[in-house]
């Protein structure tokens, strides 16, 4: 348990330097935080966050951009920071995929 929780603040905090109008992926995520094989567990954590720590879950996506099923809010939170979609659930990765190597600068 205390291995999960460590990464999962890990995530969180990753999570939370994703500027608005870009996206990352789960498996990015995980492979960022050395961890590879964990995308599903990125998921996990994102959908056990933790209410009101201002982690902007709704800006990882799948590995093909698709926003996460059941939840609607999704769509409207990254169109409201003006992230273009190639179809309703899929976010065009080519002009949002964030690149990390910016915290670098």
């Amino acid at each position: 348990m205390q291995e999960s929780n460590s990464f999962y603040e890990s995530v969180y905090e990753l999570v939370k330097q994703i500027p608005p109008g870009q996206v990352y992926t789960y498996g990015r995520v995980a492979w960022l935080l050395g961890f590879p094989q964990r995308a599903r567990m990125v998921g996990t954590a994102l959908k056990n966050m933790p209410p009101g720590e201002g982690i902007p879950a709704w800006r990882v996506v799948n590995a093909s951009g698709r926003i996460a099923p059941g939840w609607p809010q999704q769509h409207d939170l990254l169109a409201a920071e003006n992230v273009r979609f190639r179809s309703p659930d899929c976010v065009d990765l080519s002009r949002h995929l964030w690149n990390p190597e910016s915290l670098l600068d």
